[in-house]
């Protein structure tokens, strides 16, 4: 479990690899070139999960077309998620150097801002939303960022208009429920996210969360009865005192 109230935020990973990085992608021109074959082959490794082979498809790509705005794209995001992350922001800088109106590099950009410049991450997820006002990834995302400056009423507002547009964004569920918990509403926190992480198809990260939302809550004995049942008793423990001595500094 991720111990520290910093890291339970979620971003929406899986669709800013697919929806998002596409739109964008098809942005950047160069169809029928080999450079955007071989990107649109890295995009497939990357949705697949193979982070590195996207990034070796990718250096191809770039290699036949220096230009080529989708390799680059899908190299930044596969280095992100290899932890590479000063050559994920050189990648997604020369993409907005090309095309401002990139919205995955702005979301790919932000999404590197996010531990140590929170203000500044919500500048490029704002600046992403000016150019896709329905772009959910982008509206999960500003919502962490405003989460980790303290500005829980606004992060919340985010969560829900993403969940009117996609419903089905687990990310923007969970993140609205910390909200809420870190904003003091534990017992509407809880009623949020039980439904989804008690459903038979939930799996133990979604329990992880509910089980932080319910010690944000002051149900500690519920979140140990929840975590217990996907790690050692005292593993369990040591995590949810860790979230509980975490809540006091980031509530309102």
């Amino acid at each position: 479990m991720r111990s520290s109230i910093r890291t339970l935020l979620r971003v929406a990973t899986a669709c800013l690899a697919t929806a998002t990085l596409g739109a964008c992608a098809a942005q950047s021109g160069g169809a029928g070139t080999q450079g955007s074959v071989q990107a649109r082959l890295a995009e497939v490794a990357l949705r697949t999960g193979n982070s590195a082979g996207a990034v070796r498809l990718a250096d191809r790509a770039l290699t036949a077309r220096a230009d080529d705005t989708r390799a680059l794209l899908v190299r930044g995001e596969a280095y992100t998620r290899l932890g590479e992350l000063d050559a994920a922001d050189k990648d997604f800088t020369r993409v907005l150097a090309a095309r401002p109106d990139a919205v995955a590099a702005l979301i790919g950009l932000g999404r590197l801002r996010l531990a140590d410049d929170p203000a500044a991450a919500a500048a490029l997820f704002r600046r992403a939303l000016d150019h896709a006002p329905g772009e959910s990834v982008a509206l999960n995302d500003l919502g962490i960022a405003l989460d980790l400056q303290g500005q829980h009423a606004a992060a919340e507002h985010a969560y829900r208009r993403a969940l009117l547009l996609r419903p089905d964004l687990t990310a923007a569920r969970v993140n609205l429920a910390l909200s809420l918990a870190l904003g003091g509403q534990g017992a509407a926190a809880v009623a949020m996210l039980r439904p989804v992480a008690s459903a038979p198809k939930a799996d133990a990260k979604l329990r992880e969360d509910y089980a932080a939302v319910l010690t944000m809550a002051g149900e500690h004995a519920q979140a140990q009865a929840i975590l217990s049942a996907d790690m050692p008793a005292s593993q369990a423990s040591a995590e949810l005192d860790a979230i509980a001595a975490g809540v006091p500094a980031v509530q309102r």
